[in-house]
């Protein structure tokens, strides 16, 4: 034997890949190797001219150990830093059980209400977590950050309030990441922003304010006067509260505001550089309708019992299109679960302990300085004690001691120093900070601790009554609580998760290890650059990678989601095009074929959506893009293209389409949803486009999370690259100073890099390439599969499809009355997540089965629906009657098959109609929802806990 032989760097790729499955899936597809298949499926006119240009592959260990050695780099020192981030502590129950669990992980948004029970609750906790502590009766399942809920609170109090003005006042104690989002959306919403002292708030006409609760420098100021101030004029008021401090503080609600935002990361989620964190966002009931972002709602299922869901009318604010006010499509599931779950383990007497402990420790701090003669900028706070020394050579001092001691203090200004105490912070920090303080070693706190909160700035209503905070604070307890929340959902770790456009791949476990990593997740995102060289690194070889796959100059990472990328690769657009007198193009061509953000993002930034036709097959009518462009010569700012496109086919006219753009004065954005059917066959930079985003939460092996995290980077070609976004407290080597952010941290969602990262240094050069081909094998199998059964709606070069496919359910609906959604809760039967229902178009499902799932489970999900097709046609042939049938009564509970049976079908044809269902049976925890009951009846908070036990 060789001993080289028996070292094998690439064996990832065999565990992302199913190898051993090539020759009978190209022999289906009519091939006879893998470069036939290729060669017959994508043009020739769009393959890329040279080599992929990445490392060769490492083995799962070995990558592990490379990205230690970067992740050492990195110094943990105590965060003393605040600004919106905080140390925390994740239960460790939490951490092994959600976090860690792909179970939690790995599930997708859950449109399929029946089998999304499970998160449906968690995040429906998490809402009732926001609304006892807001005190509005409504509240979000979460937005990206607290930037972006500002600038969302922005523009639903311009949509809903009556002051007719464009002017929306800032108080000057927000934090700076804050501001410097909103000025970004504000201008191309045409808003003035006024920042100021809150209490002139009123001197002015503003369609809205914004406080913050607790000042980005730690005071703690009453609102209430000039709140009620402003409302006498009309105006509408959000409050941006830290949710630690609400555990103790008034509410905003109390306060007179309208809408309430912050950052949930205090709730056992790491700061992790700066995200991912779930932000909340709770109003005023009348404001539902116009909320951005998904609402949780109580409805009801068919047999009439207690059922969540996603409320229609505020699912996804883009699904308005040109009309919409925000693109928010991710959020932050996962995230929004960590924090809803921190306050069911902990409860109400829980989370009070631990914000009267930080204020005590904050308080006892404070009252040592004053003693030994420090100024203590303010007497009344939550967490923070900023000291003004006098002199800038004191404060240095005071700094650089806190820094030799292993503590991160911030610099407010030349004099000023602020220490912002936490969950972990212990008795014996007091007594380091105090040396770093004052210069002295001992230091005698009394154990009776005077708060400096005013007594009338206290809540005196009860927080977390409802019995879920109250039940599960034994580990054992909550342990139980999670697994039975978990059973109700169906994940990838049980069966695949066929959903065009979304690619829900293997999200290896040797990925996701780094993510808890201290190394990592302790990191608070404006940390000195000296103690961050391995974030560093590992941004800077994700940069090296990103710009070798897609042929681009520069790539930033700061959006937090595929929508943020979006807005951030037509930002840079706008902003280059202002830098060149060219302000004045705003029309934006958009296929008819587009991802619904698309239209949303383009109103977004102020620009008209002309829309283009697409041909019979799919493609990009030329002729009416031609057309189109030449009318709009002198307006043309851009194309927003997704390729492959939505329809699942590779345009040949991918270059012309771009030209055309260039010759009449436009640029080029594209879409990356699809960048999984290109990686190592096509470069976007290479084909035309001048900007694109990657999802990084598909094409790279980020999880959905039940809707989040998501990253959403962009990579630009040069001349755009100076007006990607900046950051106001971060200094970003790659942009341009004067370039406001979209995002409140500089680099996004950082801690799930290390995914993405892991995933390429396994995958490496051929691995990486190898995944796309087997995304179209797979995609071609299942759809050569599915033709003999259901129509292909669209198909590309020799009757090919790219990554994913359409299958037309149309006529088959003519003719039986069987609906597409019919057959998607039939699949739950079957033990599968449908695939996407009705986009792009209506009366369809978009397949994409990704590279990761082997022919086994690809012949299960093809079985599926080939027994489906032959239940329809039960229903045609009047074997089943149209209004009783399994199809229009799926799914099925266990419930249903042990009472009394009246159906024309079976019981074991109802829920165990294939064999393979017996092995390992899914049961969905409700029957069909009630969407129409449940927007009728709009319940957005825990009911008693009492209608789920009935």
């Amino acid at each position: 034997m060789k001993l080289s032989e028996l070292f094998n760097p690439n064996e990832f790729a065999a565990r992302h890949l199913s190898f051993g499955d090539e020759a009978a899936l190209l022999a289906a597809v009519g091939e006879k190797s893998m470069d036939d298949f290729v060669g017959n499926t994508v043009p020739q006119s769009i393959r890329m001219p040279s080599e992929l240009d990445l490392p060769e592959a490492l083995t799962e260990a070995d990558a592990l150990a490379k990205l230690k050695g970067i992740a050492s780099k990195n110094v943990i020192n105590k965060s003393y830093i605040g600004l919106g981030y905080y140390p925390t502590r994740v239960p460790n129950v939490i951490l092994r059980n959600v976090l860690e669990n792909p179970g939690w992980y790995t599930a997708y948004t859950p449109y399929q209400a029946e089998i999304a029970q499970g998160r449906l609750e968690a995040l429906l906790n998490f809402q009732q977590v926001c609304i006892d502590l807001t005190g509005f009766p409504v509240a979000g399942a979460s937005l990206l950050d607290e930037a972006t809920a500002a600038a969302e609170a922005m523009a639903m109090a311009h949509r809903v309030g009556k002051v007719k003005s464009e002017r929306f006042f800032v108080d000057a104690r927000v934090y700076p990441q804050t501001l410097d989002v909103m000025k970004t959306r504000a201008k191309y919403f045409g808003f003035e922003l006024v920042v100021g002292d809150f209490t002139k708030a009123d001197e002015g006409e503003y369609f809205g304010a914004l406080f913050q609760y607790v000042g980005k420098d730690g005071d703690v100021q009453d609102l209430q006067d000039v709140i009620v101030r402003l409302k006498t004029k009309g105006t509408i008021v959000a409050v941006a509260a830290d949710i630690m401090s609400l555990v103790l503080l008034k509410s905003p609600a109390e306060l007179g505001a309208d809408i309430a935002l912050g950052n949930t990361q205090r709730f056992g989620v790491p700061m992790g550089f700066g995200g991912p964190h779930a932000a909340y966002f709770a109003f005023k009931d009348e404001f539902k309708r116009s909320a951005p972002g998904r609402i949780i709602g109580v409805s009801k299922d068919a047999s009439g019992k207690p059922a969540l869901r996603m409320a229609l009318s505020t699912r996804e604010q883009h699904i308005r299109r040109e009309k919409a006010t925000s693109n928010i499509c991710t959020a932050q599931a996962l995230l929004a679960n960590l924090a809803g779950m921190y306050a069911v383990y902990h409860g109400p007497e829980g989370v009070k302990r631990i914000a009267n402990r930080i204020h005590a420790l904050a308080s006892a701090f404070a009252d040592a300085l004053v003693s030994d003669g420090l100024n203590v900028v303010h007497k009344v706070f939550f967490d923070t004690v900023t000291v003004d020394f006098g002199s800038k050579e004191q404060a240095d001092q005071v700094f650089a001691a806190a820094l030799e001691s292993g503590y991160n203090l911030r610099r407010v200004n030349d004099t000023q120093v602020a220490a912002a105490f936490h969950e972990t912070s212990a008795c014996e920090d007091l007594v380091d900070l105090y040396r770093a303080f004052t210069g002295k070693d001992t230091f005698a706190f009394a154990d009776d601790v005077k708060g400096r909160l005013n007594a009338e700035l206290l809540r005196q209503d009860d927080i977390l009554q409802h019995p879920v905070f109250n039940r599960y604070h034994t580990e054992h307890e909550m342990l139980r609580y999670l697994k039975k929340l978990e059973d109700r959902d169906l994940a990838m770790n049980r069966s695949m998760i066929s959903l065009g456009s979304c690619t829900m791949k293997l999200n290896a476990t040797a990925e996701m290890l780094p993510i808890t990593w201290a190394e990592f997740s302790d990191i608070h995102p404006y940390a000195p650059e000296a103690q961050t060289a391995g974030y560093r690194e590992l941004l800077a070889d994700m940069e090296n990678s990103l710009k070798a796959i897609t042929g681009f100059d520069a790539i930033s990472f700061q959006p937090n989601s595929g929508a943020q990328g979006e807005y951030s690769g037509m930002l840079s657009i706008r902003r280059y095009q202002e830098a060149n007198g060219e302000g004045h193009r705003n029309i934006c061509l958009i296929p008819k074929s587009a991802h619904g953000t698309n239209p949303a993002t383009a109103a977004m930034l102020g620009l008209k959506v002309v829309v283009v036709d697409t041909d019979e097959h799919g493609n990009v009518n030329i002729d009416d893009l031609k057309a189109k462009a030449e009318q709009h010569r002198d307006a043309l700012s851009a194309i927003m293209i997704t390729y492959p496109s939505t329809h699942g086919v590779y345009e040949e006219g991918i270059r012309d389409i771009c030209r055309i753009i260039h010759e009449n004065g436009g640029q080029v954005y594209m879409d990356g949803a699809n960048l999984n059917a290109q990686i190592g066959i096509m470069q976007p930079a290479e084909v035309g486009a001048d900007v694109l985003h990657m999802n990084l939460h598909k094409t790279f092996c980020i999880p959905h999370g039940g809707g989040g995290p998501g990253m959403g980077p962009i990579g630009l070609k040069a001349h755009l690259a100076p007006f990607a976004p900046g950051h106001v407290v971060t200094d970003m080597h790659n942009a341009s100073a004067d370039q406001t952010a979209v995002a409140a941290a500089a680099y996004g969602s950082a801690s799930i890099l290390p995914i993405t990262w892991m995933y390429l240094t396994m995958m490496g050069k051929q691995g990486m390439e190898q995944a796309t081909r087997w995304a179209l094998l797979n995609a071609n199998y299942v759809a050569k599969r599915l033709s003999e059964d259901y129509p292909i709606l669209y198909t590309g070069k020799n009757g090919r499809v790219a990554h994913e496919c359409i299958v037309d359910l149309r006529p088959l609906k003519a003719e039986s009355g069987i609906t597409e959604t019919d057959i998607a809760k039939r699949l739950m039967d079957y033990g599968f997540h449908a695939p996407t229902v009705s986009f792009p178009v209506a009366g369809t499902l978009m397949i994409e089965p990704t590279e990761s799932e082997s022919k086994a489970e690809l012949d299960r999900f093809i079985a599926a629906l080939k027994s489906i097709r032959r239940e329809v046609q039960k229903v045609i042939d009047g074997e089943w009657p149209k209004e009783d049938n399994p199809l229009v009564n799926a799914p099925h509970t266990a419930a249903d098959i042990t009472g009394e049976w009246a159906h024309p079908y079976s019981r074991e044809e109802a829920v165990f109609p294939l064999p393979f269902v017996r092995e390992h049976k899914f049961w969905p925890s409700v029957n069909r929802v009630d969407d129409v009951y449940g927007d009728r009846n709009l319940v957005c908070s825990c009911p008693p806990m009492e209608n789920y036990e009935d």
